[in-house]
């Protein structure tokens, strides 16, 4: 069971829009080095719908090498074609991936039994843990309980990266589907929550930024030391408010870029941050003891 500050990271740009993968790389080992659990790549915060596919299984393919079984790789392999999910999927089984993030099928708005037999086809033409990514902000359609109920009891369907952001829900799905259902939070403003509710982590924007202070806090949150929890919550609250005033990964990118550890380069449609966000990111910053 994965569990813990997973860290949904993001793709180092160079100011032309070249993908860098020795910042890539360096940002492996620091968040080896700053106590996160698992790396999450290629997700929506890797920028994932404007990396071509190439792209895309390279920089899984190149995060498992260099992680050298250091640390657990999630590959993110979502699509909303069956067809280039499987693809994606596959690829990263081949690469070594531990486990893989695939989306609820966006745009397309498929029935409850529309993405029970997505799932099932991805389960049938792979062999490693399938986390589903539940976000209908993104994805408009929202994978019922019921409907996760019927896809865990398929060979590799592991549990879910909810990006609800409802409380009851993580409840909800430990009743109708046990504690060994890995739940892991989507959302940094509400994890301390979902972690009181019973889930098991968080795949985390913030942790690109802070990551030592989100393994802290989730250590606390998996030892029941909720007091510890909510004190490091209430430094990393602003940062999990400000990465999100404009559109992810931006505002990650920009405070990496303060932090000098990656361009703040980004692709279109994705822009550069304006000024006024970039103050508000910097004063979260400090508020978290990152920057003076």
């Amino acid at each position: 069971m994965l569990s813990g500050s997973m860290v949904a990271i993001v793709t180092p740009m160079q100011d032309d829009g070249r993908l860098d993968f020795e910042r890539f790389k360096s940002l492996i080992d620091f968040h080896i080095e700053q106590g996160t659990d698992g790396i999450v790549v290629v997700g929506t915060t890797g920028e994932s719908p404007t990396v071509d596919v190439d792209e895309h299984k390279e920089l899984i393919r190149l995060a498992v090498a260099h992680a050298r079984g250091r640390i657990p790789i999630v590959a993110g392999t979502g699509g909303n074609s069956t067809a280039e999910a499987i693809e994606l999927t596959q690829s990263a089984k081949n690469a070594g991936a531990d486990a893989c993030l695939s989306v609820v099928p966006y745009y397309n708005k498929p029935t409850q039994e529309g993405l029970y037999q997505h799932f099932k086809a991805i389960d049938e033409a792979i062999g490693i843990p399938i986390l589903i990514y539940n976000i209908p902000g993104r994805s408009v359609i929202d994978m019922s309980v019921d409907t996760m109920k019927r896809l865990f009891e398929l060979k590799n369907i592991a549990g879910v990266k909810d990006a609800t952001a409802n409380m009851v829900r993580v409840s909800q799905q430990r009743a109708e589907i046990g504690p060994d259902f890995n739940q892991l939070s989507g959302e940094d403003g509400t994890a301390l929550g979902f972690n009181a509710h019973g889930g098991h982590g968080c795949i985390s924007v913030t942790s690109n930024v802070a990551p030592r202070l989100c393994a802290k806090f989730q250590g606390a949150c998996l030892r029941g030391d909720y007091a510890t929890a909510l004190a490091l919550n209430d430094k990393l609250m602003p940062l999990h408010l400000a990465l999100f005033i404009e559109t992810n990964p931006s505002p990650a990118k920009y405070a990496l870029s303060v932090l000098g550890r990656c361009t703040e380069s980004v692709r279109l449609p994705l822009v550069l941050l304006e000024d006024k966000t970039k103050a508000a990111v910097r004063d979260a910053m400090v508020h978290a003891g990152l920057i003076n």
